[in-house]
């Protein structure tokens, strides 16, 4: 070979290999080769983040959540029957994230924020994270501020303050969503946003409860998020999240907010349905070992924030269904342990007709006096003691022949107290109207008045207090009871115990 063709040929392969790019941009897709009840295997995708939105050739959105050496595993978000088997998939480069902002008050979302109430398009200037690490300690500041819910059995025995984690448990039937329901009515004049998580419900439960929340005027503060037991266990699994993340946008934007997630034992068990599909290993019941961390990192997103950040607040009450009063089953300890008190409900209160059925004994909030105004702390401060201690004696008094005057009157004034604590459905008292009807069986102005008239005593008396608004107004502004205001409201409480003996 003569010298001058061996320089051509080397200076071919030398303009080649300056013109070759050694460093090419891979698009970061893959095909689908494993593909069964909503979860898909996909091979060769490059750098997926944790939760990061996988996207198909038709539109389709899943979400990544299983990372192995060799390939991905991703569950369905939408368009699960549309996907086939060596279909491209690729990532996006981005994780999920759901819309937020004062356009969303009103309607009805699904656990990716679009809307389900056929009430059109929703627009939105703002997205946030599904997923985000919890507000850090030293953002936070100290429950202070008391949380209405407008039920005088919680607001006086288990007071609620905003930021706090406050869990209703008991079995079904029992009323535990009756008593969110009505915490958010309680909202309307409080400037509260509320946020409902309805999760593995019934279609038709989650429009009677919007129906419910509509007829009343509470829509216009109110988000429903809803992943009906007919959506994929993916959704159910996501919706507080989503739900929390919307609630999370008022708390950083100076507001208080209020979410409600009913309920998270049906979150635990779609969680342990996509983690059974995604062959991760099971542990006790059945779960994964990380269901704990799932309801903690949720649940440590409600706080109080300091001043320096404007001093918004998300205040949580999750909701645990039990099975057979049986508390110390897994999910149920895990939540208890995670919030900061509990409200138990009864099934044989909630028969006998003692609604809202709450065991007084039992439930517990770990704020107690921070979470209540003077006024309420004067008149309730021994509440507590006494009615579970009328449980125990009302026990031990069927089978005692005789009793002494002073236990019987003590029997019927705490009969007289359960009777006022009772309270309908859809229909919340104002902190001040509380105090005074507290008032009035504490003091022992009801113990003339026959047990079956106590709900009369009652409606009449708030009749009286809208008449004289100045108590009322008194209460509401001092937060607490000035001697004026006591004598006026024992002149009030005596005119309506004498008609009602």
């Amino acid at each position: 070979m003569s010298t001058d063709l061996l320089n051509n040929i080397i200076s071919e392969i030398e303009d080649k290999i300056d013109s070759t790019d050694f460093n090419p941009k891979v698009e970061n897709s893959w095909e689908v080769f494993y593909l069964w009840d909503w979860i898909a295997k996909v091979s060769g995708l490059r750098n997926v983040a944790y939760s990061e939105i996988v996207e198909f050739e038709n539109g389709a959105r899943w979400i990544a959540l299983n990372l192995e050496e060799h390939f991905v595993w991703v569950v369905i978000l939408n368009d699960f029957l549309s996907i086939k088997e060596w279909e491209i998939a690729k990532a996006s480069g981005r994780i999920l994230d759901v819309p937020v902002w004062e356009a969303l008050i009103g309607r009805v979302v699904d656990a990716l924020g679009n809307p389900v109430d056929w009430m059109g398009e929703i627009k939105t200037t703002e997205r946030y994270p599904v997923e985000r690490v919890a507000t850090w300690v030293m953002a936070r500041k100290s429950v202070f501020e008391p949380l209405s819910t407008g039920l005088k059995a919680i607001d006086a025995l288990v007071p609620i303050g905003r930021g706090q984690r406050e869990l209703i448990i008991w079995d079904r039937q029992t009323g535990k969503t009756q008593v969110a329901i009505d915490a958010i009515l309680n909202q309307k004049w409080q400037w509260v946003t509320c946020v409902y998580v309805a999760i593995w419900q019934k279609e038709w439960k989650v429009a009677r409860v919007v129906e419910e929340l509509r007829k009343r005027w509470a829509m216009d503060y109110t988000i429903v998020v809803t992943a009906s037991a007919s959506d994929p266990a993916t959704m159910q699994f996501l919706a507080p999240y989503s739900g929390c993340a919307m609630a999370e946008y008022f708390m950083f934007n100076w507001k208080a907010a209020l979410i409600v997630y009913d309920d998270l034992s049906k979150q635990a068990n779609a969680y342990r349905e996509m983690s059974l599909l995604l062959r991760r290993p099971p542990g006790r019941e059945a779960y994964p070992w990380d269901v704990f961390y799932i309801h903690s990192r949720l649940l440590e997103r409600a706080a109080k924030l300091n001043d320096k950040l404007w001093g918004g607040s998300l205040t949580a009450l999750p909701i645990i269904e039990t099975q057979a009063w049986d508390v110390s089953a897994y999910i149920p300890t895990n939540v208890i342990s995670i919030t900061d008190g509990q409200i138990f409900l009864e099934s044989d209160l909630f028969n006998s007709g003692q609604k809202p059925a709450i065991n007084v004994g039992l439930s517990v909030s770990r704020v107690w006096w921070a979470a209540q105004i003077k006024a309420m702390k004067k008149v309730s401060w021994t509440l507590k003691l006494d009615l579970a201690q009328y449980r125990e004696l009302a026990a031990f008094s069927q089978f005692a022949s005789d009793l002494d005057e002073s236990t019987r009157k003590q029997l019927e004034r705490w009969k007289r107290m359960m009777e006022l604590l009772k309270q309908w459905v859809f229909e919340p008292v104002t902190t001040a109207k509380q105090v005074c009807s507290i008032y009035a069986g504490a003091k022992g102005y009801l113990d003339q008045v026959s047990v079956e008239k106590i709900t009369k005593f009652e409606k009449e008396l708030y009749m009286a207090l809208d008449n004289e608004k100045n108590i009322i107004a008194s209460i509401e502004k001092e937060k607490k009871i000035l001697e004026d205001t006591e004598k006026a409201l024992i002149k009030i409480i005596e005119t309506v115990a004498e008609l009602n003996k």
